[in-house]
């Protein structure tokens, strides 16, 4: 488990500046050491603003050496316009070169399984161990990223619920979150703990209280944010609103 690092912004524009300039070092250093790069993509405003800023200039990635994995989805419709996948492909799938073949969506609510979300969640679950290495049920992640809501809930983890506590499982269906659509499928903290580093990308005062708990490692089941490490490096972006709670 890794010492979680505090990048402090002086706002949020700057934060999404100190992001995707991060993030082109990491995965180009990814590809130099290993010849690929695989990276857990989250949604909200700042998920979204660092996929929009790479789609303008991503240095020298290569990203048909990328894998591209989502940290949660809602089992809405394909076309739903709160898909994290269509808002990804929009921010920035639709504008780089991509490989089709290693961009791993997960189902929707139309899709394949129709309605059936725990077979979707197996799917992505099995899709995942297929990368994995020998003995493995999730690949090594280069980078998962976070977005994180004021209860301090990421992916789809919520406090409290079955889906935080899950200890085995890399993947599952949440039915029922205090979050709409209740419908959705997430990775979790297992998962989560397979990737050589996770960032957090928090703005905003509502979210401070969350931050300060995740930073100090509060009981993961009250704060799912504080059960998220990297095994190399654990780093919150923060704006000076979320960070107003911290020392």
């Amino acid at each position: 488990m890794s010492t979680p690092e505090i990048f402090r912004s002086a706002d949020k524009d700057s934060l999404v500046e100190a992001v995707t300039e991060r993030f082109i070092t990491t995965i180009t250093a990814a590809q130099a050491a290993r010849g690929t790069a695989s990276v857990v993509l989250t949604g909200g405003s700042n998920g979204i603003a660092l996929l929009e800023a790479l789609a303008k200039d991503s240095g020298d990635i290569d990203w048909s050496a990328v894998d591209i994995y989502w940290g949660d989805e809602r089992f809405v419709a394909a076309d739903d316009s709160e898909r994290n996948a269509g808002q990804a492909q929009a921010a920035l799938l639709d504008h780089v070169p991509v490989n089709a073949d290693r961009v791993f969506v997960m189902a929707s609510s139309d899709g394949e399984f129709g309605d059936d979300i725990h077979a979707a969640a197996a799917d992505y679950a099995e899709r995942l161990a297929a990368r994995a290495g020998e003995g493995e049920t999730v690949p090594q992640f280069d980078l998962h990223l976070l977005g994180m809501g004021g209860e301090g809930h990421i992916n789809s983890l919520f406090p409290h619920s079955e889906a935080t506590g899950e200890s085995r499982a890399s993947v599952v269906a949440v039915t029922n979150s205090p979050k709409p659509p209740p419908k959705r499928i997430t990775l979790t903290l297992p998962a989560i703990a397979r990737s050589r580093e996770v960032w957090f990308l928090v703005s905003g005062a509502e979210k401070a209280e969350a931050v300060a708990a995740g930073v100090a490692g509060a009981d993961f089941m009250d704060w799912p944010c504080a059960g998220a490490h990297g095994t190399e490096s654990t780093v919150w972006f923060v704006d000076p609103a979320a960070a107003s709670n911290l020392p």
